[in-house]
């Protein structure tokens, strides 16, 4: 309708849904173990009596089917308890700018616990394959005369880890600075980020409503002012 979400809250619940938080994470799990059997070819579907092209009997599978698929498939972890739970599955770990609140710890240091519990858990479990982990992170070197009018006055909400709560969220959330200054101060504040040596991989955001052409210039900005000092490939 044209009311404000601020008139009604939840308002789900008087449609007979239960979108709590506890609830979403059960259906949401359940859907993903569904989903990770159905990539290991099992046939599930019954084909249409008239097809189109020619197709044998029985069941089909997932298509178009992809060997060795099942080992490429992430999950987003917010706790350690999910990223133990993740490492259980056989699925690949990726964590965000954000965790939640679990310790009164610096984000990097509570974010390396979680890789480690998952990398911990992983082993228990005895997989048959390595598994990958990944890290977020914000890194706006400044080079230019428009990166420091863009980032180089960013406020102290930005240069330092800062604790709130998310939408529907019960639990606190630690968001994660932002990496904004010269190269060379980037690389030290980099180099001392617990969660990304524990990490094999590390996906960087970008402003992407500054356009293409701005990002390309910050990109390799990184590639080629900050990467080579920690030794990155």
């Amino acid at each position: 309708g044209r009311g404000s979400p601020e008139q009604v809250l939840d308002g789900w619940k008087y449609f007979g849904y239960d979108y709590s938080e506890e609830a979403v994470k059960e259906i949401a799990r359940q859907r993903t173990l569904e989903f990770l059997k159905l990539l290991e070819g099992k046939p599930f579907a019954e084909p249409n009596p008239q097809p189109m092209f020619p197709q044998g009997s029985g069941k089909l599978r997932l298509e178009p089917y992809s060997e060795g698929l099942r080992q490429r498939i992430w999950w987003g972890a917010g706790s350690t308890e999910t990223a133990i739970w993740a490492a259980e599955q056989g699925m690949n770990l990726q964590s965000s700018t954000l965790v939640n609140f679990e310790t009164k710890e610096p984000f990097h240091i509570q974010q390396a616990k979680q890789l480690r519990a998952y990398k911990e858990a992983w082993k228990k479990a005895g997989h048959d394959f390595e598994p990958r982990t990944l890290v977020t992170r914000s890194i706006q070197p400044i080079t230019t005369d428009f990166d420091r009018q863009l980032f180089g006055n960013q406020g102290d909400d930005a240069k330092y880890d800062s604790v709130g709560f998310l939408a529907y969220h019960q639990n606190p959330t630690i968001f994660g600075k932002t990496f904004a200054g010269e190269p060379d101060q980037i690389a030290k504040e980099l180099a001392e980020d617990e969660a990304i040596k524990e990490a094999d991989t590390l996906l960087v955001t970008i402003p992407n409503t500054l356009g293409v052409e701005y990002n390309i210039h910050l990109l390799n900005s990184i590639l080629k002012d900050v990467a080579p000092e920690l030794g990155w490939r």
